[in-house]
C-alpha cells in the first residue's frame, strides 16, 4: 500500500504522481502543495499554516507536544498498513528539522516499510540487506553511517570498493558511481545505511 507524505521543508518543484496513493500532508506543507496534488489527510497543530487546511484534520495536536508533525503522520501512515512511502519536501529548510526528518526514513525502514525522500536534487531512503543500485547507473551516489556502523558483505558494479566497515564519523562512503546495470550493494546485520542518490550527475 503506498502513501506519500508532504513535509514544510522546501517545497518540491517536480511532479508528484499521485496514483493509488493515500497523500498526508504536514501543516505548512499544505501550503506549496494544496495545488500540486490531491490531499486526504492533513495532520499537524498548524502553527506555522496559520490556518485549518482542506480536508479538515481529524484532530489538531497542540504546539508543544513530544513528536514532530512528520513523525505523527508517519504513525498513523503506518498504523493503516502503508509500506511504500515517498517523502516530499523534507529536504532544506531548518537543518535540525531535515535532520530529524531523515530519521523518518530509519524509523519506516525498521518497521518494515520502505520510505524514500524525493528532493529536487536527491533520492534519500535508508537501506538494509541488498540494495540494487542498477537502475541509477551513471549517477553519483554515496553511503553513510545510519543508526550504528555499516557492515558491507559485497558490493558490485561500482567505481569504488568499500571497506568492510564504516563507522560513525568516517566519510568514507561519499561520491561514488554506479557503473553498470547489474550494481548493488550487500549490507550485513548492525547499522542502517543511508544512501543517498543524485539525480543529477555530480
Amino acid at each position: 500500500m503506498k502513501g506519500i507524505l508532504l513535509l514544510n521543508g522546501t517545497p518540491y518543484r517536480g511532479r508528484i504522481d499521485k496514483g493509488s496513493a493515500v497523500v498526508y500532508c504536514c501543516d505548512g506543507a499544505y501550503e506549496w502543495a494544496k495545488d500540486m496534488v490531491s490531499i486526504d489527510k492533513n495532520v499537524g497543530d498548524f502553527d506555522s499554516l496559520g490556518y485549518i487546511p482542506v480536508p479538515a484534520p481529524e484532530e489538531i495536536y497542540p504546539s508543544e507536544k513530544n513528536f514532530t508533525d512528520g513523525e505523527i503522520a508517519l504513525r498513523k501512515m503506518l498504523a493503516a498498513g502503508i509500506d511504500e512511502i515517498e517523502i516530499y519536501g523534507g529536504g532544506g529548510g531548518r537543518e535540525d528539522h531535515f535532520l530529524g526528518n531523515l530519521q523518518l526514513l530509519y524509523a519506516a525502514n525498521a518497521a518494515g516499510a520502505r520510505a524514500v525522500m524525493i528532493t529536487d536534487n536527491s533520492l534519500i531512503f535508508a537501506a538494509s540487506g541488498a540494495v540494487r543500485l542498477g537502475e541509477y547507473a551513471g549517477r553519483t551516489f554515496s553511503v553513510l553511517p545510519f543508526g550504528g556502523s555499516i557492515h558491507i558483505m559485497d558490493s558490485r558494479g561500482c567505481k569504488y570498493a568499500y571497506p568492510p566497515c564504516i563507522s560513525p564519523g568516517e566519510c568514507r562512503g561519499i561520491s561514488n558511481i554506479v557503473e553498470s546495470g547489474d550494481a548493488y550493494i550487500r549490507f550485513g546485520e548492525g547499522g542502517v545505511a543511508l544512501i543517498i542518490i543524485n539525480r543529477e550527475d555530480v
